[in-house]
């Protein structure tokens, strides 16, 4: 019988990193259909196992016709998740950072503030490193200079731009009535509406940031890396977008006397679910 080979500092080193990727591979699928097809992949591996060590032949044989497409129908299967994790994997800055806060913010929260006073519903992307074109061209291109007058005109209700989203990249709002994707997270509270759960879609497939006013409750949500944070004041918002764009404490100053009637001094907004 052989030996158990030595522990160095090399099979560590390799260890690490074996587990590392098992967490990682875990804490992609968790709270996701892809983690109830993972248990079943797992399970008919069991059996075939179990199968072999009692020789339960003909169980055997008819798992062995399943075994070699078992790869192709992972890949089929969990095709959003590992797009999804190239994706992150690809926008990772190992020598700096290459996104910046757009200079505008200030219009953009003056803009919440009123949606959210009036009840109207919007939806706002704001790209960091990933790019957006693809979203982009679903909607109209615009291509003009972001200003709050500007986003309250396209998100008033009845407009013909009204529905969609509003992705601006940069400083420049690129499109309007963008078609964005849905997230199909189960963990995703089922009282949340398609402006809600297109806003976390898109942050699912890029590292952009959604800022969501509600409808029903004019409530501020944001949502980034396939979370959403619900009932935010306008100070929280504009916190967020500094955090998520890799700038210090934020100076929501300007926007805060440009705009006093906030979420922050509508607290029966803040008090309703988003």
């Amino acid at each position: 019988m052989s030996s158990l080979p030595k522990l160095n500092f090399t099979a560590v080193i390799d260890i690490l990193v074996v587990a590392v990727l098992i967490y990682q591979l875990l804490m992609i699928v968790r709270g996701t259909r892809a983690g109830h097809i993972l248990i079943g992949i797992l399970t008919m591996v069991l059996i075939y196992v179990l199968s072999v060590w009692a020789g339960l032949e003909a169980l055997r044989s008819l798992l062995s016709y399943i075994v070699p497409y078992t790869a192709i129908a992972v890949i089929i299967l969990f095709q959003s998740e590992i797009r999804r994790t190239l994706a992150r994997i690809g926008r990772k800055r190992w020598f700096g950072r290459g996104f910046r806060r757009p200079e505008s913010v200030d219009e953009i929260l003056l803009a919440l503030s009123r949606l959210s006073q009036e009840k109207v519903g919007a939806l706002i992307v704001l790209e960091r490193d990933i790019g957006l074109r693809t979203f982009v061209e679903s909607g109209v291109r615009l291509d003009a200079e972001i200003s709050a007058d500007l986003l309250l005109s396209i998100f008033r209700p009845g407009a013909a731009l009204h529905d969609g989203a509003v992705i601006v990249q940069k400083d420049r709002i690129s499109s309007a009535a963008c078609f964005l994707p849905l997230t199909t997270n189960p963990a995703v509270p089922a009282n949340l509406g398609t402006r809600h759960r297109a806003a976390i879609g898109i942050t699912e497939e890029s590292d952009c940031l959604s800022l969501v006013v509600s409808e029903e409750t004019g409530d501020l949500s944001v949502a980034a890396f396939g979370e959403i944070q619900q009932r935010l004041s306008l100070r929280e918002v504009d916190e967020r977008i500094n955090a998520h764009f890799g700038v210090g404490k934020p100076g929501a100053q300007p926007a805060a006397r440009t705009a006093p009637a906030s979420t922050e001094e509508n607290p029966n907004a803040v008090e309703k679910a988003g």
